[in-house]
């Protein structure tokens, strides 16, 4: 078995309660649905689900709209704090 790792992901605290009631509803749970989607993701090659077209050429654009840009620089922050936390643990 591989070793496990910890995903941390901000998001509005109202969506994650929504979908925290969907997946229960459906007898699963986000941290499940997460991994069934990065699963698939990694299975496909590609995104689990279409996008339409629209102005922006790429995914990130489309995406995009989906973005809360307020949580935008604390999850950057969390990122390096993150790896200097690993980096610490593996040097120190």
């Amino acid at each position: 078995m591989s070793k496990s790792t910890v995903l941390q992901v901000r998001m509005d605290a109202e969506l994650k309660d929504d979908a925290d009631k969907l997946f229960k509803s459906m007898g699963t749970t986000l941290g499940e649905v997460v991994r069934i989607m990065l699963r698939r993701s990694v299975d496909m090659g590609a995104l689990p689900f279409s996008l339409k077209k629209v102005s922006k050429k790429s995914a990130a654009g489309y995406l995009q709209r989906y973005a809360n840009p307020g949580l935008i620089k604390r999850e950057k922050e969390a990122w390096a704090n993150a790896a200097a936390e690993k980096h610490n643990k593996v040097s120190g």
